[in-house]
């Protein structure tokens, strides 16, 4: 059993920096009416929404475009007991505005598949929480 006192919330400037230190997360949506988790690289814009690149016929591209989502980030060190995890939540859209997309294809995310019908997705930082595991002890 462990101790809850290990965890702390962290405030949204916390959940933002921590997750920019990583560079994959979850992307957590609905698929055939089930749950549905892919591991993805990802990048933050300077608002604190997640940025992802995909191809424009991807399954992930179909499922989530227009729904509200979830992303998750994470960090943990089994020898400490000790770590992070992060959750945005909001609307995934695809970024259809030219001069948008042409910004993130200087310096927004690359897809580590190679592929020619890249696009890149925006899920929104409407909600964003996190906690934050600190030492924990098995309970004797």
């Amino acid at each position: 059993m462990v101790q809850n006192d290990a965890f702390r919330a962290l405030d949204r400037l916390e959940c933002v920096s921590l997750l920019a230190k990583v560079q994959v997360g979850r992307v957590v949506y609905t698929r055939q009416a089930l749950p549905a988790v892919l591991p993805v690289n990802f990048a933050l814009d300077t608002d604190g929404s997640v940025l992802l690149c995909t191809s424009a016929t991807s399954d992930l591209v179909r499922a989530i475009d227009g729904v509200v989502v979830a992303f998750e980030g994470d960090e943990f060190d089994p020898a400490t007991r000790s770590g992070w995890s992060v959750v945005v939540t909001g609307r995934a859209a695809v970024v259809t505005d030219p001069a948008e997309h042409e910004r993130l294809s200087r310096s927004g995310p690359t897809s580590w598949m190679p592929m020619r019908d890249e696009v890149f997705v925006r899920i929104a930082a409407e909600m964003i929480t996190g906690r934050e595991l600190v030492g924990a002890r098995a309970a004797l």
